[in-house]
This record gives C-alpha cells, structure tokens and sequence, in this order.
C-alpha cells in the first residue's frame, strides 16, 4: 500500500485548537496557508502558549478560514465570536480579561508564527505512529495524542515511525514529494512539555515523559538518523520548503514518495 497523505491539520491560532483541511497551500515561509497565522501574546512580546500558561489548554478555538469567523472562549464558559483581522482588538480585549494580564494577538499572513525557524515547513506524522505511540499510555488514544503532539500532515498506508524516513544526519535532508509537491525532511521534532498534558485541561499525565523516552528508545527503527538523538522525546518530522514549492498545494489522497539524501546546502 502506497504512503498516502491521510489528513491535513492546520492551527489559526497558535498554540490553539486547530482545524482539519481537505486541502492547502504552501506560503512564502514555507508553512500552510493558515497555520499559525495569529498568535497570543503578552505586553513583553511574549507567545502565551501552552509551554507558559497552562490555561491556554482550557481555552476552546474554533477558525472559520473562508468568513475570518473566530470563536474563542473557556471550554465550561461563555465565548466570544470575532472577525479576524479586523476586530483583533477586541479579541485581545476579551482575551486579556480571560488571563487576567495584556495581551494582544498578532498576525503574519505570510510566515505565520512557526514553532522551528530553520525548518519552518510543515510537521509530518504517520497515523499508524500516532496509534502506536498512544499505546504506550492506557488513556491515551490516537486521536487525542495527535491533538497533544499538532502535526500538520498526518501519512496513511505506512508502517509507525515510517516517517523517522525522511531525515538523515546533521548535515543533510531527505527530499519528499506529496503529490508532486517537494518538500526537505530536515530532524526529528524536539517536544516540549506540552504533550504530556491534557489539550482540553492542562493537567499534566503523570510520567508520561518517562515513558515516552524510554519506550522511543527501545522502538527507535533501524532506519531513523540517530544522530539527532542526544535525547529521545522527540517524535514528528520538521521539513523544509525549496522556493518552487511556495504556492504549490497539497491535497488528502496524495501519493507521498521519498527521494534522495542531500546536503543540508544543497
């Protein structure tokens, strides 16, 4: 069975709830259209994410991409619906008496606000990994894992880890094609503390970076490029996007092929 693209998801908001596309584009930094377009932040500049507050986790999100229609609001309290962009004050407004400190959100239409800089391109996952994974953990199902770990491309058709594939060592890229759409897999995602917590409360899964590092470990396939790994609580593959790629859109049911190692350089 051939490696197939099996769900798109993107974040509006950062650190956010995010949405399920059939399909997207790529934009000038590399990202998809939408991801992480807006984001949270405190009167120091500050993203106000998950690694930072944990009541972002309490907050429910939901991004209607065609009207701009924003409803954000406590997941056991009122919400508010606001039109992105043009009432982003009054959504910082709303926001700052939900944290009880400023904030204000800001938005890059072109970039997004992405989390790796250097490999700004957008998260790959295979499903078969998610389910995988969140067999470790009792409690813990495929979806609810995926919601915890935000990947932007779910693969179907694959073995788990298959995408351990798509990065070699430190000084190189694996090239890919989603529908004849070229991408670079360039490392392993580093994981923060978010995925060890609830995505609807916050509250922390006890010892789940344990066993998560330790089960990584033992189950890291031959194929991964263990030069990344000076620790193991990675999971997902960052990418990046080569300049013809910008514009290009990839689409559920694409094929996904794996090309050659090439120089970081290159």
């Amino acid at each position: 069975m051939a490696a197939t693209l099996d769900s798109v998801h993107v974040y509006p908001v950062k650190s956010l709830d995010g949405i399920e596309r059939d399909r997207t584009t790529v934009r000038e930094s590399g990202g998809l259209a939408f991801d992480r377009e807006y984001a949270v932040r405190d009167a120091d500049g500050d993203y106000v994410n998950g690694k930072r507050e944990r009541r972002v986790h309490r907050l429910a999100s939901e991004f209607d991409p065609d009207s701009g229609r924003w409803t954000v609001g406590p997941r056991d309290g009122e919400r508010e619906t606001f039109r992105l962009p043009d009432e982003r004050g009054a959504a910082s407004e709303f926001l700052t008496d939900v944290f009880g400190y400023e904030v204000r959100i800001d938005r890059d239409a072109t970039g997004g606000f992405p989390d790796d800089g250097r490999a700004s391109g957008p998260t790959v996952v295979s499903r078969a990994t998610l389910a995988a994974v969140a067999g470790w953990y009792d409690e813990i199902d495929a979806t609810e894992l995926r919601r915890r770990l935000r990947p932007n491309l779910v693969v179907g058709g694959v073995e788990p880890f298959w995408e351990d594939r798509l990065y070699a060592d430190r000084e190189s890229v694996v090239r890919f094609t989603v529908g004849g759409t070229r991408f670079e897999g360039r490392n392993p995602c580093k994981r923060c503390v978010v995925p060890t917590r609830d995505p609807d409360t916050g509250a922390e899964t006890p010892g789940f970076r344990e066993r998560f590092v330790s089960r990584r470990e033992t189950t890291l396939p031959e194929w991964a490029g263990e030069d990344w790994y000076d620790h193991y609580f990675r999971l997902m593959v960052n990418t990046r996007v080569p300049r013809e790629t910008v514009g290009a859109r990839v689409a559920v049911g694409d094929e996904i092929e794996i090309g050659e190692t090439v120089d970081v350089g290159e």
